[in-house]
């Protein structure tokens, strides 16, 4: 899970908040314990979460960045005002501030 904290008017930081490492340890001991038929999904489960945990903070905020932007139905330019603005909306808390600079972290990390 990665959360996103940080987000008020008052501030312009957003921190990066996941806990990779601990589905990892919790998928490594499932496969640990794993009969020949559940191992297979747990082997590409744990390949997935290994992959996401080894992702940069400013690499999870894009992503973050791009999932808000989905949840609130922005299908734009991620260059663009108005996608500044979609983001502002997916998040009341966030400052305009924060939000361009979460955008070019956002244009500077495509998918």
């Amino acid at each position: 899970m990665t959360g996103i904290t940080g987000l008020s008017k008052k501030n312009n930081f957003v921190l990066a908040i996941r806990d990779a490492d601990v589905v990892a340890a919790t998928l490594r001991q499932a496969l640990a314990d794993a009969s020949p038929e559940e191992r297979l999904g747990l082997e590409r489960a744990a390949a997935l979460v290994e992959s996401t945990a080894s992702a940069t903070e400013i690499e999870l905020r894009a992503r973050w960045v791009r999932s808000r932007l989905a949840d609130v139905g922005f299908t734009g330019d991620i260059t663009s005002v108005a996608a500044v603005r979609a983001l502002r909306q997916a998040e009341p808390k966030l400052s305009l501030l924060a939000a361009v600079q979460l955008q070019k972290e956002a244009v500077a990390h495509p998918k």
